[in-house]
């Protein structure tokens, strides 16, 4: 009876497909390149310090850097074999271009895959919405979903993490970045998802876009690359959303909207605060209501659990699964993630959001910091980049929202934040009765002695937000891992 049933197990799809990601003749096939000697691959690499025992390494060459000089440091570390441009000692594929050998490589592993695809853009948020699509996702898959790991999210990060998509993969998320017009659709045309998310719409690299409408068409370009009968995700209370829509409507997808309003396809009807500082949420979703927790504090990540469950539900997952992991998500560093420092007179959090910074995302996070329970609110703030002439004003405006949130101390970083400091130094005191006593520095070492110079103490909330260039990441190791 029981080898019977054994016998009688159903066949799928994916049985027939490679055990390994991928084998040398797959990856010669693939690339036009010709194999030395046959191998297996379990994973694809291009940063030779990060090659794990079995990779297959891709010696790519930059405008500063040939990634052939680091081959034999690949190989130490255990790579299975490289894809190369000339012949090298170990196993190898011989390629004209390695950049086009891993774009053909990716596109080989979108062909061979039978996953349901989701890609997520968007000015804000981005990468926490990716993670937590695909944690529900794996979760409700039993461990077969893969993502994009970090934020590789460009015309290098896109084509590396589809090409270390597992053949048996049931579901796939990729994020897509971009700083200019054009970039999405590059990117969209190699993931081809069967469901594409936009988060939000806001001034983020508005200085090389000109205003949010052509940042909203940006971004609209991830629908070129939806397969036939793709579905879109949106925000329904973004002021463009009609404009996302129509966009999506052009490509024949069915729309699916999020929000606030009666309009939205899953709409948040309910959000009250959850014991250790997440939310709550009851939504509606057309058919059902759901009431799920978000562990993740603020109202943006309420709105952003919204578009999780309606790519969840778009891409065929399981949405018990995606409640689950949204009630257990941890944040990520650089992203939310929170940590208790031990100092003088107890404990103090740290919240690092170091990774990155626009005009939308420091205004939901110091409205976080506002509702954060603490002796002193403490806000180290680096500058917001790629603003272009509407710097001045996106950053002078910040003043409102440090004010709003009862910050006690601000210590601003970068050449930009003088805009801020004049602004508080000009309107502090006037809109409140009291100004926010700040200091202003150029550099984050410069910001870390101001933190010394005031001595955390237990009781207070740090935040820590700037654009990832300003380097403030370098606070949080400081504070994190303090040296003996």
């Amino acid at each position: 009876m029981t080898i019977a049933a054994l016998l009688d197990w159903p066949a799928l799809p994916q049985d027939d497909l490679p055990l390994a990601l991928w084998y040398a003749d797959a990856i010669a096939a693939a690339t036009g390149g010709k194999a030395s000697a046959s191998f297996q691959a379990s994973g694809v690499e291009i940063d030779s310090r990060d090659v794990m025992p079995g990779d297959l390494f891709f010696a790519m060459i930059g405008e500063a850097m040939d990634g052939h000089k680091f081959v034999d440091g690949a190989f130490a570390r255990g790579a299975a074999a490289a894809v190369v441009n000339r012949p090298v000692n170990g196993p190898h594929v011989l390629v004209d271009d390695t950049f086009l050998a891993l774009q053909h490589l990716a596109r080989a592993s979108r062909e061979r895959s039978v996953a349901k695809i989701v890609g997520v853009t968007g000015s804000v948020g981005k990468t926490g919405v990716k993670e937590a699509i695909f944690a529900a996702l794996d979760r409700g898959s039993n461990g077969q979903a893969h993502r994009s790991v970090k934020s590789y999210n460009n015309h290098v990060g896109v084509p590396l993490s589809l090409a270390r998509m597992p053949a048996r993969a049931k579901f796939g998320v990729f994020e897509m970045g971009m700083n200019h017009a054009g970039e999405i659709a590059g990117l969209t045309t190699q993931v081809c998802p069967h469901v594409a998310v936009i988060t939000t719409i806001a001034p983020a690299h508005i200085e090389n876009l000109g205003s949010e409408e052509a940042i909203a068409d940006a971004k609209a370009e991830v629908f070129l690359g939806l397969e036939p009968g793709g579905t879109a995700v949106i925000p329904a209370d973004s002021p463009h959303y009609w404009r996302l829509r129509a966009a999506a409507e052009k490509q024949g997808a069915k729309v699916i909207s999020f929000g606030h309003g009666a309009n939205a396809d899953v709409r948040l009807l309910d959000a009250v605060k959850a014991p250790g500082g997440g939310s709550l949420v009851t939504a509606d979703m057309g058919d059902r209501r759901l009431c799920y927790t978000v562990s993740a504090p603020g109202d943006h990540w309420v709105a952003n659990s919204l578009a999780v469950m309606a790519a969840v539900r778009a891409a065929g997952g399981d949405l018990g699964a995606a409640g689950l992991a949204l009630a257990e998500m941890a944040g990520m560093k650089g992203r939310g993630a929170r940590h208790t420092l031990h100092v003088p007179g107890g404990e103090a959090l740290l919240i690092d959001e170091s990774y990155n910074a626009n005009p939308a995302s420091m205004r939901a996070t110091l409205s976080q910091l506002g509702a954060t329970p603490a002796m002193r609110r403490i806000a180290v703030l680096g500058a917001m980049k790629e603003l272009g002439d509407f710097a001045p004003a996106f950053h002078a405006a910040l003043a409102e929202h440090l004010i709003a949130a009862n910050v006690d101390y601000a210590v601003l970083v970068g050449d930009e934040m003088r805009f801020l400091a004049e602004e508080l130094g000009k309107s502090g005191g006037a809109m409140l009765g009291n100004a926010i006593p700040f200091a202003h520095c150029q550099k984050a070492a410069e910001a870390m002695s101001a933190l010394a110079e005031l001595g955390l103490k237990g009781g207070d909330a740090l935040l820590v937000k700037g654009s990832n260039s300003v380097g403030l990441g370098a606070i949080v190791a400081k504070l994190v891992e303090p040296r003996e």
